[in-house]
């Protein structure tokens, strides 16, 4: 009988059963959105903040003369300790191998530059450095590096250099100073400060904007700059660029002070921290620090983007149960008379409301499944028009979206349904 009466009460008011079922589907759909484009928006906006440049710099611990502003190393280019090449693929062994994006060292040679044969030499420095490189990995495999994946925003007229021939990109600061020499396709003649040895011949193929201190600079190949300076198979710092989950209060501890099951967790999430701490573990004998320029506004975005989504499926999932609200109220209003009925021959006021509930739950969990169809359609379309590529379905929010309008339509049915079990049958009989 109970659900024979539910059956009933469905095909009844169907322009009202739409309207609730509309209502809860377009909160879900919101919701479902939302939560999708939330699940994946740390990664997305991550990937997408790799274009601000690398977030660490590692150097060597025995470096002297730390003088360091915003995590940009400003030490004199001559002095310091230096790092081993050959170490570099270990990057590629931590923990969190793969939230290693791209690397790329530096190395800083002073040099004189001679415009032409017999001109007058001129002080400026060489930047050794990889553009597109392939490291060798200690398990044999390779991995491709370079400024072309830590600073793809860099802006070249012309063309990079190449590792196997001697040529160079001037920096546009440099290129202004000298418009008549440092321009494409002319060639330059650089040799180091202190050294008798004859100029070396660079082919100028690109002029590169970057609006840091490499603007006032020649890049070069690192083995090149290598082989000038002297210090084969040696870099001077490395920046690396590495997807990191924003900080919170656990990443911002001491190691030192957690607890076993604390530094597991703390190791286990990718935190520019933790990924810190595992590269000076597998390069031995150097300092990692976090580029905070880099780093905050990651964090800040990620934070502010997070809050917001969460903002907008609050006031979605809001509506829905006002809609709900009032519909339901609507409902037992114009069924007064049948709950007076049914309480005159003997309803109780938990088979009244339980007729009314299983109708919204009904309702909800057919909302519910098309606001999951609806919502991920739109994030589907949303990630394509933001981010390039479709939201991946995540068909796990399936039961959260049923399980979410079923929550806002048994809330948003609180107060009719308690007017209902209120009702006093006799004055409605009496058509009072």
């Amino acid at each position: 009988m109970f659900v024979r009466l539910v059956r009933e009460s469905l095909v009844r008011n169907p322009r009202r059963k739409l309207l609730a079922t509309g209502a809860l589907m377009v909160g879900m759909a919101v919701a479902t959105a939302t939560l999708t484009i939330a699940l994946e928006v740390g990664d997305r906006l991550a990937h997408e903040f790799r274009n601000l440049g690398a977030n660490l710099l590692v150097i060597p611990q025995s470096d002297t003369l730390p003088v360091e502003i915003g995590g940009v190393d400003y030490r004199p280019v001559d002095e310091g300790a230096y790092l081993n090449e050959r170490d570099l693929g270990k990057l590629k062994m931590i923990f969190w191998r793969h939230n290693i994006l791209g690397f790329t060292p530096f190395l800083d040679v002073p040099a004189q530059v001679v415009p032409s044969v017999g001109g007058k030499p001129q002080p400026a420095t060489l930047v050794g450095t990889w553009f597109d490189h392939s490291v060798p990995m200690p398990d044999g495999t390779s991995f491709r590096t370079g400024l072309s994946f830590t600073d793809p925003w860099w802006k070249i007229e012309g063309r990079w250099f190449s590792d196997e021939r001697n040529e160079c990109v001037v920096g546009s600061a440099f290129a202004a100073k000298h418009p008549a020499t440092a321009a494409t396709g002319k060639t330059l003649y650089v040799a180091q400060s202190d050294s008798s040895a004859p100029p070396i011949p660079l082919l100028v193929t690109g002029i590169v904007s970057t609006g840091d201190a490499e603007d006032d600079a020649i890049l070069i190949p690192l083995e090149l700059a290598q082989k000038i300076s002297g210090h084969a198979g040696e870099v001077r710092r490395l920046f690396v660029s590495a997807l990191t989950k924003p900080a919170d209060a656990l990443s911002e501890r001491d190691p030192a002070t957690m607890t076993p099951e604390e530094h597991d967790r703390w190791y286990c999430t990718p935190y520019i921290s933790s990924i810190s701490a595992q590269i000076e573990q597998v390069l031995a004998g150097t300092s990692v620090h976090v580029i905070r320029h880099v780093a905050e506004t990651e964090g800040r975005v990620l934070h502010r983007v997070s809050t917001l989504l969460w903002i907008v499926t609050l006031a979605a999932l809001v509506a829905a149960g006002l809609a709900v609200a009032a519909t339901s109220a609507t409902t037992v209003l114009d069924r007064r008379a049948e709950v007076g009925i049914m309480k005159a021959i003997g309803a109780t006021n938990g088979i009244v409301v339980g007729i009314f509930l299983a109708e919204q739950l009904m309702l909800a969990v057919l909302g519910g499944m098309l606001g999951f169809l609806l919502g991920t359609g739109l994030a589907w379309s949303f990630g394509t028009s933001v981010f390039g590529s479709p939201a991946t379905p995540r068909f796990v929010l399936l039961p959260a979206a049923v399980g979410l309008a079923a929550v806002v339509a048994i809330l948003g049915s609180l107060v009719p349904l308690r007017r209902a079990a209120s009702f006093d049958p006799a004055p409605i009989l009496r058509g009072e």
